[in-house]
């Protein structure tokens, strides 16, 4: 280890010229895909028309983002060190893309970027332009598991990565802007959890050139002992290295890469073979001080632009039409010698070439960056074995997620490498706590005679942050490895920014025939709006599922199972799919038990149903009214208003239809769950009105049955924003989703009006009274909500 220690931080004059060979190739390639549209060698003098019409890019970031990359492939090369790179400042794309070219990657992957001259030309010409490709590290960059575009989930990333990845190490660069945000600035904590004799490591290089945008950046300014101090207070060994002279910085990062490479192996080593006292390692963090845009323009028009904010996206921005910017931006590329670094076919010389690994040891070829070749299923127990027994529907009740948190316990059995949950200490809040009698928490912090399911070899992942559950789940899912993030419904909003983007990455990822798919990111969201009993209405909000179903049909699943054995099914299905989005939605309190579970396997399998044995429908003619339900509390509420319409108004024909999969309500050309139009005509008619109870916002059914057969008569009661600390059955009658509001809807929309219609509206309106007295005075729910179940509706 020694000698190879030696050998990396000690540079040869031939290593120094093949590095700063690549690293001018690069940057070359960077410029050259911001500005140009023709003449891609400058084979002759460059002129107005070989300029793009629109300039789109970001320059600024781009040289350190390179530089880094050259010397981590002189790294694997030297050692055979498996790595992925994940850029923080996202909008350094071309720098990554160009990577990937000079590596051959891009070009095996895309044949017509060719490394030639025509291919060059392609390179170029796509960079940012219609038909092309983004400017930022997207999911077309080979090689890439995290856009950037939104900033601050580099390190949740990179740490998910890692986990149970024990031979990867993931270069993350930290942007200095990105370093102000708030995602970012809770993911230092990363170290506290990540043990070194099962997982891989992350090396975080915080890169500080001095600005954003539009201005300096507060750790950038800071004073450098504070930075430090700042960062040893996370548990990181700090190693600093600065400048701009040049081959000095090449030996003195070389040095710094050496050193951290060595932290890193022999923290490994003592973990794996011995000579470890079990304490949290200090890991290694490289903070790297550029200049902004280094290597290019440094003045413009009189104004210093090299290492300002001026230089963060387009240096240059007047070529097309000014003479001396033209001049500049030709002096500027010609500074990189690309006679040197392009033969007379356009291709990488062999001395840019000296640099990159082969194979898959490229950093743009890894499959740990295309996770999906290296996903194995889960070996999964029968979630039959889980059932709760219901012999008649609502005969009993059951904690759901309870049998989901022995199922999980099953899975953490049987796959040691390849499965967790990801919780924001909410684990056996959400009924899951059975997974602690297989696995503890992880946590690589003291721990004391006080801790319960907490040490160093836990593989349960809890930590107060969405954002840092929510990104480590994307990076362990985008390697290939599975898993679920649970947490309190309201809170899921917190991350749902996430959940968006990691939507889209699936979503473009699917149009990429190299991209092979991975496991899904399953979120389930319990403690919901509608049972917050003591926390208030700041604890109440379902948004998550209308941002799913703005995701495009082949990506996004909704899951409402009403009870555990639809909950087991649906969980089943989830873990065993690719490259979806799954959110399920369930409650942790005790909830009635409709299905036995071959009847659910039956329902979730259709998505959708009708409940015979709760309506007065015969199906030998269309009902009066269709009372519909997703989701768990507003199937108790609707098929309670059910029997109360079966016991008053008995002549009525009502219709019971539940769906537990919420996309099979668009058409099929909306939504490859879109059931058919018959069997659309089947559960609700072309005709009849349908009171729809929903678990989320009204407005998202209107959305999915829209062109649907007289989409007009769905009439959607759901979750209004009316909230606060109360009962469950409160929450219902504030948002007017309570039985006997169903009730008083199926009278006003039913087709007919049968003998004791008004006599019964007056009867709801009297129970509504009733409640909200009771209510007030016993602090709760009236006996006849709060015990009701199908056994007993007749009190009701």
């Amino acid at each position: 280890m020694t000698a190879v220690l030696d050998q990396l931080a000690h540079l040869e004059d031939t290593e120094v010229a093949a590095l700063d060979a690549w690293w001018r190739a690069n940057n070359y390639l960077t410029v050259g895909q911001i500005y140009l549209q023709a003449n891609p060698l400058l084979r002759e003098p460059l002129k107005a028309e070989h300029i793009k019409p629109r300039l789109l890019g970001h320059w600024g970031t781009s040289p350190g983002l390179s530089f880094v990359y050259a010397h981590v492939s002189r790294l694997i090369k030297k050692t055979g060190q498996q790595a992925i790179y994940l850029a923080g400042p996202g909008h350094g794309g071309p720098a990554l893309v160009a990577a990937g070219y000079l590596e051959g990657t891009y070009s095996e992957i895309y044949p017509k970027v060719g490394q030639d001259e025509a291919g060059l030309l392609r390179l170029f010409r796509q960079f940012s332009s219609p038909g092309g490709i983004p400017s930022h590290v997207s999911v077309t960059t080979p090689g890439s598991i995290h856009e950037g575009g939104e900033l601050g989930y580099v390190l949740v990333h990179a740490f998910g990565s890692v986990m149970d990845n024990p031979d990867l190490l993931t270069i993350a660069v930290v942007g200095d802007g990105e370093a102000e945000t708030g995602p970012l600035e809770g993911s230092w904590k990363g170290v506290s959890f990540i043990n070194p004799e099962h997982d891989g490591a992350v090396l975080p290089i915080l890169h500080l050139n001095g600005a954003k945008i539009a201005g300096p950046t507060v750790l950038a300014r800071k004073d450098p002992e504070e930075v430090r101090k700042l960062l040893e207070g996370h548990g990181y060994e700090i190693i600093e290295v600065g400048g701009d002279d040049l081959p000095g910085m090449h030996h003195r990062f070389a040095e710094a890469l050496a050193a951290a490479w060595g932290k890193i192996k022999s923290i490994q080593t003592a973990a794996r073979e011995g000579g470890w006292d079990g304490s949290r390692p200090r890991w290694p963090l490289i903070i790297l001080r550029t200049p902004k845009g280094w290597t290019g323009p440094q003045e413009v028009d009189g104004i210093t632009v090299g290492g300002t904010w001026r230089a963060h996206q387009v240096p240059l921005s007047g070529v097309r039409n000014n003479a001396d910017h033209l001049r500049l931006l030709e002096e500027w590329l010609k500074s990189y010698r690309p006679d040197e670094l392009f033969d007379a076919n356009g291709a990488p010389t062999p001395l840019v070439r000296e640099l990159a690994p082969d194979g898959d040891l490229r950093m743009s070829a890894s499959p740990h960056a295309n996770g999906g070749r290296l996903t194995r299923d889960l070996d999964l127990p029968d979630f039959r074995d889980y059932a709760v027994e219901v012999k008649t529907p609502a005969s009993g009740r059951a904690e759901s997620t309870r049998r989901l948190g022995e199922l999980m316990r099953d899975i953490y059995s049987r796959n040691p490498d390849r499965f967790r949950l990801f919780c924001p200490d909410e684990t056996n809040s959400n009924r899951l706590g059975a997974v602690f009698e297989v696995s503890d928490r992880a946590f690589m912090e003291s721990v004391t005679p006080d801790d319960v399911k907490l040490s160093r070899g836990g593989r349960v992942m809890e930590v107060l942050s969405e954002h840092n559950c929510h990104g480590w789940l994307e990076g362990y899912t985008l390697t290939g490895r599975h898993g679920m993030f649970a947490t309190y419904e309201a809170f899921a909003m917190v991350s749902a920014s996430q959940t968006i983007q990691h939507g889209k990455w699936l979503q473009e990822a699917s149009h990429l025939p190299w991209r092979a798919k991975v496991p899904s990111l399953n979120i389930l969201l319990t403690s919901t709006a509608w049972r917050n009993d003591h926390n208030g209405f700041s604890h109440q909000g379902p948004g998550l599922i209308q941002n799913v179903l703005t995701q495009r049909g082949d990506v996004a699943r909704v899951y409402l199972p009403p009870d555990a054995n639809t909950l087991l099914s649906v969980a089943d299905h989830c873990f065993r799919s690719r490259s979806y989005i799954n959110l399920i939605v369930i409650d942790k309190q005790p909830q009635l038990q409709w299905l036995d579970m071959d009847q659910a396997i039956d329902h979730c399998t259709k998505g959708a149903g009708i409940w015979e044995w709760a309506g007065t429908d015969d199906g030998n003619s269309d009902p009066d009214i269709v009372l519909a339900c997703a989701g768990d509390v507003v199937t108790m509420e609707t098929v309670a208003a059910a029997r109360i319409l079966m016991e008053k108004l008995p002549q009525l024909k009502v219709r019971v239809v539940n769906v537990v999969d919420l996309m099979t309500l668009p058409r099929p050309k909306d939504h490859p769950h879109g059931m058919s139009e018959t069997m659309f005509r089947e559960l609700f008619t072309d005709h009849v009105d349908v009171v729809f109870s929903f678990h989320g916002y009204p407005g998202a059914i209107h959305q999915l049955v829209h062109g649907r057969p007289d989409a007009d008569r769905f009439r959607v009661r759901g979750f209004i924003e009316q909230g606060t600390t109360t009962t469950p059955f409160d929450m219902t009658v504030r948002n007017k989703a309570s039985r006997y509001h169903l009730v008083m809807d199926a009278i006003n929309n039913a087709g007919r009006l049968p003998s004791g219609a008004t006599e019964l509206k007056a009867w709801c309106e009297a129970q509504l009274a009733k409640h909200e007295t009771y209510v007030v005075e016993h602090l709760e729910d009236m006996p006849e909500v709060r015990d009701w179940s199908l056994g007993d509706w007749a009190q009701s």
